[in-house]
């Protein structure tokens, strides 16, 4: 069918009591944004708590579902015909052709749910849903009546409009973006950042980026990798600023210096300390890392409390207990994964040592780091003044 209208249909947003507009405004505002990257016209409507997309053109249905698939807060988008009341009759025929054009072969069960948002109208829900499955019930004898598990549900809803439909597909749920403020992300061009950008986002939280970068033992290949993982995930939570850090300087300052089994440590403490940096400029209310207990050494209870220490901002972690292949899941879900595994190495795996502590004493590690004090400031002073910044649109 060529359907010209959508029905939005939101989770969590209704249960906000008087905050509500707030987030149906934001919801309404990142529709709009998502339909702006769909060739056509359309126009975004909110109406007594339901959220409508028009189509006023000719316009790509696979194009568009793609973009508002992508919306947080959204749980379902119901492809549907928008009818004027011009009486039951009219009604029922509109209801008859629909069910004709959208279901060619009528082997199926069906039931008819009746929603009355306009109270004025002349019939109940239970007597129009039953009249109207009788009007079916007599167009096309073969069909059938369930009304606990039908295979087709036909809803028809009594609004200033009658809108009809019968199908929704699913939406990502979660919050609009915006709702909750602002986080940076750690991002690499591993599996599980992006995955936990994804997450967080999902949850409202606009992101920020910052990428270590360590030329020349990393290639602009990678840095390229991490750009398309931006804007991979810029296609859910919206433009992202990336910082990209030149860290070779530090790194090879830390590798001259300290112990080989503390390396991951000490780099990821100066790591969270400059994302931090980044994080306080922009407004931040955290920071955001893919880590996982257990996932590798530096992610080990007292490695991530060890890394934990430098920082002031709170630090989100959404994947800490999920398995790798849970991950790897939703990395295929949101289309990173293939990008995710390309062959170009980002500077943490290069500076790994052969075997890194797993227990790392904070005390330990802070005697190391003194070891840093001739050039540490003024090198991490150099990163920041000499980063990159590029806007990740999707």
């Amino acid at each position: 069918m060529n359907y010209q209208a959508f029905l939005v249909k939101y989770g969590e947003i209704a249960v906000k009591g008087k905050n509500r507009h707030i987030f149906e405004d934001t919801l309404l505002s990142q529709l709009q944004n998502a339909v702006r990257r769909v060739e056509g016209e359309f126009h975004v409507s909110k109406e007594n708590g339901r959220m409508y997309v028009e189509a006023l053109g000719a316009y790509d249905y696979d194009e568009l579902m793609g973009a508002l698939t992508k919306v947080f807060g959204v749980v379902g988008i119901c492809p549907m015909v928008r009818l004027e009341d011009e009486g039951f009759d009219k009604l029922a025929e509109a209801v008859v052709a629909y069910v004709d054009e959208a279901y060619p072969d009528k082997n199926f069960t069906f039931k008819v749910n009746a929603r009355r948002a306009r109270k004025n109208y002349p019939m109940t829900s239970m007597e129009l849903a039953a009249a109207l499955g009788e009007k079916i019930l007599e167009a096309f004898p073969q069909v059938r009546v369930d009304v606990h598990e039908p295979q087709v549900c036909i809803q028809v809803e009594i609004r200033s409009h009658i809108n009809l439909y019968s199908t929704e597909i699913p939406g990502p749920g979660g919050m609009p973006v915006g709702t909750a403020g602002k986080a940076m992300l750690l991002l690499s061009g591993g599996i599980d950042s992006p995955v936990a950008g994804y997450m967080i986002a999902k949850r409202g939280v606009r992101l920020e980026a910052t990428y270590f970068h360590a030329p020349p033992y990393t290639s602009e290949r990678a840095k390229q990798k991490v750009v398309d993982l931006a804007k991979i995930v810029a296609r859910y939570s919206g433009p992202i600023k990336l910082n990209i850090v030149n860290f070779t300087e530090i790194q090879l300052y830390i590798y001259e210096k300290c112990p080989h089994d503390q390396l991951t440590i000490i780099m990821r403490r100066y790591m969270m300390m400059i994302a931090e940096h980044f994080a306080k400029e922009s407004g931040c209310l955290g920071l955001i890392t893919g880590e996982s207990i257990g996932q590798v050494a530096s992610q080990t209870m007292p490695s991530l409390a060890c890394t934990n220490e430098v920082c002031t901002l709170p630090v989100y972690r959404p994947l800490i207990g999920f398995d790798k292949q849970e991950i790897v899941d939703i990395s295929y879900k949101i289309d990173a994964y293939e990008t995710s595994i390309l062959p170009f190495e980002d500077c943490c795996t290069i500076f790994v040592a052969k075997h890194p502590v797993t227990k790392p004493n904070l005390k330990s590690i802070k005697k190391s780091e003194t070891h840093l004090q001739d050039k540490i400031e003024e090198m991490l002073q150099t990163a920041i003044e000499t980063t990159e910044v590029i806007y990740a649109e999707p």
